[in-house]
């Protein structure tokens, strides 16, 4: 018998019947005795958790700063000079804007769509994104190849609705004057004239941006060209010049997939018909702003005070010390992780986690074999996928090189754009070569995960591996209702609305019957249609959830729980646990399920994230149960509770 539950009992409001609000049950007594702290927008599980993931790496760091006789380029050596060059505040007042003065002389040679797109190229090497943002990926139709994808870009508000809605009108003036403020603080001539400029370019490549239900989707925003024929979409942009500018090898292009093509159409259209003083007022400005958190104080604080309280309603920036930490972890953040893991992700922690995984691969499989709407065709591809997904579990097996990144003490802004640029050459070296199954796209020390569907793997980093997701000490169900469901939902997204479109393979084909993705979608829209319905905590009944786009988290949260559950049931061999801190085990299951989604957010964030986030807010996936029989069964809710929700109108996928 475990020594615990797991239980976060002082976290609950015994005042809060669960059968009426879970979530509130579980959280409440937390919720009202923690204010956000005033460097966060929002505060719960996943906040608490990167705090102490980021005072462990700030350790690490300081420790690694502090061995001025490391071997110089050692990944110590590296991660020790780059943070003091965050921390060495004088230095950075005494030179001012003078670390930005070649990234803006080269803005300063724009005179034509020529020189534009080669300072675009030469600046993305820098970090600063353009109109267009190229990355490297696994071809979806072609998984074990890579190709080159150009997303939209250009903006500097959240999202392209921002540029049209009511809601976002106070937010655009606001933004306005920021941009105005920052480009007088650069000593920009006429800063009031060239605000409005970059306002009316930002606002016309917002027009032609697609919104957030239409990226998400896999078939649309796959277009796949020969490189003269995506020249072809937009004749007036000079490509050429772009490459040369990003210094791309020959032929990293050759093949290229344009997420939006109606949106390269209409850049072309507006690098045609734009003034090129507007061009260099708009470059001039995304130059400043993506580089502002590394400049004089006077800049940060500028930066902080509308991305972070006119956006997100945070009183105050975070401490410089954590600010550091983030910078290193953006620049060479494996060489932290390495570190991290050796400290910090023992290996018995791993093999639990794995056989977890295990549970959970064969309660979907148990699943697949008797979901009454699919079909034997679709069920047997379905249970190969299965078959061959990949889990990652804590540290990748092969570190990244950082050698080639040169980190000078006395050189903070240099450092970011030399290490931006090897990441850049880097990516772009791909093209070509076969696919690296080893790489990790999130470091060890984040509190996250992630599936991805062209490599067909879920990724777990260490730093979620630790409570309330995972405690060795606790019980198998507060366990699986908290990892363990967190799993199912990353192996959900693998037949969600979108990671259902790729095979085993990690091939974007459709490989289901008419008939059963007719089926599938028919449930998927029940839960849109339920989820779009719903208000977050503190907002009025004006904000919505968006449904159609949380709709792919939505499923992976119901696939987590309802294989999760399973998957507890198969640990316990069918056994019933006996009661833990006056709780059975499939209410603990839900238990550990709502204690994950602990939190709350500002108002300015709570509307922020209804327009960006894929994810529903946090009390709504606590409560996301109440479309589950179990969670009615273990509770016995009844009509008229809360939480209940008839039977006919529960959604149940898997």
């Amino acid at each position: 018998m475990p020594a615990k539950s797991g239980v976060h009992l002082d976290s609950l409001d015994r005042s809060t019947r669960p059968q009426d609000d879970l979530f509130r049950f579980v959280n409440g007594t937390w919720l009202d005795a923690t204010p956000i702290p005033p460097d966060r927008a929002r505060f719960g599980t996943f906040d608490i958790l990167r705090e102490e993931s980021m005072s462990r790496v700030r350790a690490l760091i300081e420790e690694a700063a502090g061995s001025e006789d490391a071997t110089p380029g050692s990944p110590r050596r590296q991660v020790g000079d780059l943070y003091a060059s965050f921390l060495d505040t004088e230095r950075i007042e005494a030179l001012g804007l003078q670390p930005l003065q070649p990234l803006l002389a080269q803005v300063a040679t724009v005179q034509d769509p020529e020189s534009l797109f080669t300072v675009l190229g030469r600046l993305h090497r820098s970090g600063v994104i353009g109109a267009l943002h190229p990355w490297v990926a696994p071809d979806e139709r072609s998984p074990e190849d890579y190709v080159v994808h150009v997303e939209q870009a250009g903006l500097g508000l959240p999202d392209e609705s921002y540029y049209r809605e009511e809601q976002h009108a106070a937010v655009r003036t606001a933004y306005v004057a920021h941009v105005e403020r920052m480009l007088a603080l650069a000593g920009v001539p006429d800063a009031g004239d060239k605000a409005t400029r970059v306002m009316a370019l930002e606002t016309r490549l917002a027009a032609a941006h697609w919104d957030t239900v239409r990226n998400r989707d896999a078939v649309k925003t796959y277009n796949a060209f020969a490189l003269e024929e995506a020249q072809r979409l937009a004749p007036e942009l000079p490509w050429q010049a772009w490459l040369e500018g990003l210094r791309a090898p020959e032929g990293a292009f050759g093949k290229v997939v344009v997420r939006q093509p109606s949106y390269v159409t209409a850049l072309g259209t507006a690098l045609r018909e734009t003034d090129v003083e507007d061009w260099r007022a708009w470059l001039t400005w995304h130059v400043i702003t993506t580089l502002a958190g590394l400049l004089p104080a006077a800049f940060v604080e500028e930066d902080f005070d509308f991305f972070g309280r006119t956006l997100s309603g945070q009183p105050e920036d975070k401490e410089r010390w954590k600010r550091g930490v983030e910078v290193v972890e953006r620049a060479i953040g494996e060489a932290v992780g390495q570190l991290y893991a050796e400290r910090w992700f023992p290996p018995a922690a791993k093999e639990r986690v794995q056989r977890l995984v295990a549970h959970l691969v064969e309660a979907f499989r148990q699943s697949f074999g008797s979901l009454e709407w699919m079909s034997d065709a679709t069920r047997a591809q379905a249970l190969d996928k299965l078959a061959r997904f990949t889990p990652k579990i804590g540290y990748p097996e092969v570190w990244r090189d950082y050698s080639s990144v040169v980190v000078d003490r006395a050189d903070l802004v240099g450092n970011h754009c030399r290490a931006v640029a090897v990441e850049v050459d880097r990516e772009l070296a791909k093209v070509g070569k076969p696919i690296d199954r080893t790489e990790w796209f999130m470091l060890p020390q984040t509190v996250n995960a992630y599936y991805m569907p062209s490599m067909n793997e879920i990724v777990f980093p260490a730093a979620i591996l630790q409570p309330p997701f995972f405690d060795p000490d606790a019980d198998d169900a507060v366990n699986y209702g908290g990892i363990g469901a967190v799993i199912g939902h990353e192996l959900g997204h693998g037949f969600d609305d979108q990671g259902s479109r790729y095979d085993g393979s990690g091939a974007l084909r459709d490989w289901w019957t008419d008939e059963d993705r007719q089926r599938f979608d028919a449930l998927a829209q029940r839960l849109v249609e339920q989820f779009s319905r719903l208000t977050p905590t503190g907002l009025d009944d004006t904000h919505k959830v968006n449904g159609a786009l949380t709709v792919g988290e939505n499923i992976g949260d119901l696939g987590g729980l309802q294989v999760g559950y399973a998957a507890y049931r198969i640990a316990t061999e069918g056994c019933e646990p006996p009661e833990l801190d006056g709780f059975t085990g499939a209410q603990r299951f839900f238990l550990g399920w709502a204690q994950v989604w602990k939190g709350k957010s500002r108002p300015e964030e709570a509307v922020r994230l209804l327009t960006v986030d894929p994810h529903s807010p946090q009390e709504l996936r606590g409560n996301a149960v109440r479309n589950l029989t179990e969670f009615h069964d273990a509770f016995a809710v009844q009509c008229g509770d809360g939480m209940w929700l008839a039977e006919q109108d529960r959604v149940r996928i898997f």
